[in-house]
Protein backbone atom coordinates (compact mmCIF):
# COMPACT_ATOMS: atom_id res chain seq x y z
CA UNK A 1 0.00 0.00 0.00
CA UNK A 2 1.77 3.30 -0.97
CA UNK A 3 1.57 6.28 1.16
CA UNK A 4 -0.92 8.96 -0.17
CA UNK A 5 1.54 11.49 0.75
CA UNK A 6 4.49 10.63 -0.69
CA UNK A 7 2.20 9.42 -3.96
CA UNK A 8 0.74 12.27 -4.26
CA UNK A 9 -2.85 11.30 -4.10
CA UNK A 10 -3.63 13.33 -1.35
CA UNK A 11 -4.46 16.23 -3.50
CA UNK A 12 -7.74 13.81 -4.85
CA UNK A 13 -8.92 13.30 -1.37
CA UNK A 14 -8.80 17.18 -0.39
CA UNK A 15 -10.04 17.74 -3.61
CA UNK A 16 -13.26 14.81 -2.45
CA UNK A 17 -13.35 16.44 0.73
CA UNK A 18 -13.52 20.10 -0.34
CA UNK A 19 -16.21 18.88 -2.96
CA UNK A 20 -18.44 17.64 -0.56
CA UNK A 21 -18.51 20.16 1.55
CA UNK A 22 -19.12 22.84 -0.87
CA UNK A 23 -22.33 20.60 -1.96
CA UNK A 24 -23.57 20.64 1.74
CA UNK A 25 -23.28 24.34 1.45
CA UNK A 26 -24.97 25.27 -1.79
CA UNK A 27 -27.94 22.80 -0.19
CA UNK A 28 -28.07 24.30 2.85
CA UNK A 29 -28.12 27.83 1.32
CA UNK A 30 -30.74 26.67 -1.32
CA UNK A 31 -32.97 24.95 1.52
CA UNK A 32 -32.89 28.28 3.41
CA UNK A 33 -33.61 30.49 0.21
CA UNK A 34 -36.92 28.38 -0.79
CA UNK A 35 -37.95 28.04 2.59
CA UNK A 36 -40.91 30.25 3.58
CA UNK A 37 -41.82 30.82 7.28
CA UNK A 38 -45.38 31.50 7.83
CA UNK A 39 -46.23 33.10 10.90
CA UNK A 40 -48.32 31.84 13.53
CA UNK A 41 -50.70 33.60 15.31
CA UNK A 42 -50.46 33.01 18.65
CA UNK A 43 -53.38 31.42 20.96
CA UNK A 44 -54.81 33.23 24.16
CA UNK A 45 -56.80 30.43 26.61
CA UNK A 46 -58.94 32.33 28.69
CA UNK A 47 -58.71 31.17 32.75
CA UNK A 48 -62.74 31.59 33.52
CA UNK A 49 -65.05 28.68 34.01
CA UNK A 50 -68.28 29.36 32.28
CA UNK A 51 -71.61 28.46 34.63
CA UNK A 52 -72.70 25.76 32.11
CA UNK A 53 -69.37 23.78 32.95
CA UNK A 54 -69.82 23.81 36.44
CA UNK A 55 -73.11 22.73 36.74
CA UNK A 56 -72.44 19.45 34.58
CA UNK A 57 -69.64 18.42 36.98
CA UNK A 58 -72.18 19.19 39.76
CA UNK A 59 -74.39 16.71 38.41
CA UNK A 60 -71.76 14.07 37.85
CA UNK A 61 -70.46 14.25 41.54
CA UNK A 62 -74.36 13.68 42.79
CA UNK A 63 -75.05 10.19 41.16
CA UNK A 64 -74.70 7.38 43.54
CA UNK A 65 -71.56 5.13 42.70
CA UNK A 66 -72.81 1.88 40.70
CA UNK A 67 -71.77 -0.99 42.12
CA UNK A 68 -68.96 -2.53 39.92
CA UNK A 69 -67.36 -6.17 40.01
CA UNK A 70 -64.33 -4.87 40.46
CA UNK A 71 -62.94 -2.69 43.87
CA UNK A 72 -60.86 0.02 43.26
CA UNK A 73 -58.99 2.04 45.47
CA UNK A 74 -60.78 5.11 47.12
CA UNK A 75 -57.42 7.09 47.02
CA UNK A 76 -55.27 7.12 43.89
CA UNK A 77 -51.70 7.40 44.66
Amino acid sequence: MENPFESGHIKNYLLLYASVVVIMILFFIASTLFHEVEDIPKKIFTNEVSQKSMEVTDEKLEKPKEESRFKLLEKGY
